[in-house]
């Protein structure tokens, strides 16, 4: 049975740092595209950044530069390095397999989604 587990949410002033991670299991998470979004009180869910089996990236503009996604896939995690947080960063974040062609989508291939981690920023 396919299961997500995200974590390492938590409270930080603007300007910190985070990493998050998503352990995967009940499928090949080796051979498959795993995707970070989020979604903040009143907002709608939208993709983060996400990576592809072999290591291809693709972030939104507004974290490009701040976020670098990567992948163990001896233990099966994704990972979401988080510098220069801001307050509109804080949200809910999710991971999930995602959809490639070419690159990796913001558009969840699964519709699995794990049980989330927060974030907040603030002063």
């Amino acid at each position: 049975q396919l299961h997500l587990a995200e974590s390492g949410g938590g409270s930080v002033r603007p300007g910190g740092s985070l990493t998050l991670s998503c352990e995967a299991s009940g499928f090949t998470s080796a051979y498959t595209a795993i995707g970070w979004f989020r979604q903040a009180p009143g907002k709608e869910r939208e993709g983060v950044s996400c990576i592809t089996s072999s290591g291809t990236t693709n972030y939104a503009d507004d974290v490009k530069g701040r976020f670098t996604i990567t992948r163990d896939d001896a233990k099966q995690t994704v990972y979401l390095q988080m510098t220069g947080l801001r307050p509109e960063d804080t949200a809910t974040y999710y991971c999930t397999p995602v959809v490639v062609i070419r690159t990796c989508l913001f558009s969840s291939s699964r519709d699995v989604w794990g049980q989330g981690t927060q974030v907040t920023v603030s002063s």
